[in-house]
C-alpha cells in the first residue's frame, strides 16, 4: 500500500531491514563490489558489456573512484537499463532549484536544476507494502555512514546482532558511500537516500521504503545537496 506521510508506522515497516536487503545479504553485496568491471579504464573508444555497447562518456561517469576512502569499483553497466543512466532531462516543476523529487512509480530521482530541466537518476525504491509519499527534507548527511540494525531485526535475525553497536562504513555496509537522512518536523523519518552497490536493483522495488542510487550517482547528488534541502516523495 501507499502511505501518505506514512511516518507513524515507519519503525514497524523498517524493522525487517533498513534497506530491505538485510544483514544476510552483506556478503553478496561485498561480492558484487569485488566483481564489478573497470569500465572507466577503457577510454574514449567506449566498451561493450555483455552484448551492449556502452558509450565512452557513460563508462567514464560510472567508472571507478580510486580516491575514495574505500575505493569504489566501476559499475557493471550490463546490469543497468540505459534509461536509468544519469542524464539531464526536461522536467517541468514549480519546485525551487536543488529540490529532490523521488518518483517511485518510475524508479527515478530528480534534482531540479531550473528552467524546466532536472538531473535524473535511476533508483531502487520501496517494495509493495513499504511505499509512502509526502514532503521531507535532508536533516543530516554522512559519508561512509555507520549502519545500525534496529532491535526488532536483531530479535528475528540474531546474526545481525554483531552490528548492534553499528557497522563501520565501508564497501560492505548497506548504506554505501553516502547517505541523505530524511526528516519531517525535526524528526528523522527512518528513511534515507543511500548508495547501492547492486546495479541489478536499479529499476526495482526492493527496500523497506528507502531509495538507493548507484554509488557514482549518489556521490554526485550528495555533493550538490545541502542540509535542509526539500525532498518530495511522489505517490507510486
Amino acid at each position: 500500500m501507499t502511505m501518505d506521510d506514512g511516518i507513524a508506522d515507519a519503525g514497524k515497516r523498517y524493522e525487517d531491514s533498513l534497506l530491505g536487503l538485510g544483514a544476510a545479504r552483506l556478503d553478496r553485496r561485498s561480492f558484487l563490489f569485488g566483481s564489478a568491471i573497470g569500465l572507466g579504464a577503457l577510454g574514449l573508444a567506449g566498451c561493450a558489456t555483455s552484448d551492449r555497447v556502452i558509450p565512452a562518456e557513460v563508462a567514464r561517469m560510472y567508472g571507478p573512484l580510486p580516491n575514495e576512502k574505500f575505493p569504489i569499483p566501476a559499475v557493471d553497466l550490463g546490469k543497468v537499463d540505459p534509461k536509468y543512466y544519469r542524464q539531464t532531462v526536461r522536467y517541468d516543476s514549480k519546485e525551487a532549484p536543488g529540490t529532490i523529487i523521488v518518483d517511485p512509480g518510475n524508479y527515478f530521482v530528480y534534482r531540479i536544476e531550473g528552467e524546466g530541466l532536472a538531473t535524473r537518476y535511476g533508483a531502487n525504491v520501496g517494495r509493495s507494502g513499504f511505499l509512502w509519499s509526502g514532503e521531507t527534507y535532508v536533516g543530516r548527511k554522512a559519508e561512509w555512514p555507520v549502519w545500525t540494525p534496529p532491535k526488532e531485526m536483531i530479535q528475528r535475525q540474531p546474526e545481525a546482532g554483531k552490528y548492534a553497536r553499528g557497522m563501520p562504513g565501508g564497501l560492505g555496509n548497506p548504506l554505501g558511500a553516502r547517505a541523505l537522512y530524511l526528516y519531517k518536523n525535526g524528526v528523522y523519518t527512518v528513511y534515507t537516500i543511500y548508495s547501492t552497490s547492486d546495479p541489478e536493483t536499479i529499476g526495482t522495488g526492493v527496500t523497506s521504503g528507502c531509495t538507493g542510487l548507484l554509488s557514482q550517482d549518489m556521490i554526485d547528488l550528495y555533493s550538490r545537496t545541502p542540509i535542509k534541502t526539500k525532498v518530495v516523495i511522489l505517490p507510486a
